[in-house]
């Protein structure tokens, strides 16, 4: 009988003094934070809805098929247009936005090109959906 309760008497000082200093775990330390997801940027177009736009404002000096009408506006296309190429979307609707002067020394037709493209009431989404249906034009 001493021998089951020295036994017991040793286990269980054993689970104390085990209890008592945590084992051998390093400090604890703070977790660290998952990586930022890389951002992609948002869509912030819609081709679809740029089409409508496109096709009730943009077409009468760019074309039904955005590849311009010769002596009122360039080609919008993307495959012709360094100009579009070379831009990034804020920048296109930002050029939208403020239209070209006649006297632009960038202006090689020599018509100006009104702001909004002459439609007041475009909004500034509705630009964004032009820009990028004339992203998508193939």
């Amino acid at each position: 009988m001493l021998k089951r309760h020295t036994l017991i008497g040793i286990f269980l000082i054993l689970i104390l003094a085990l209890a008592g200093c945590g084992g051998n775990d390093p400090e604890p330390t703070a977790t660290p934070a998952p990586p930022k997801a890389t951002e992609v940027p948002a869509v912030i177009g819609d081709a679809a809805a740029g089409e409508t736009v496109y096709m009730s404002t943009c077409i009468a000096c760019h074309g039904p098929d955005a590849k311009g009408v010769t002596g009122l506006g360039k080609s919008l296309h993307p495959s012709d247009s360094e100009f579009i190429r070379g831009k990034t979307d804020d920048e296109l609707v930002k050029f939208i936005l403020a239209g070209r002067t006649p006297d632009d020394p960038l202006n090689t037709t020599g018509v100006g090109m009104p702001a909004k493209g002459g439609n007041p009431a475009i909004t500034e989404q509705q630009l964004h959906d032009v820009v990028a249906y004339i992203r998508a034009l193939k």
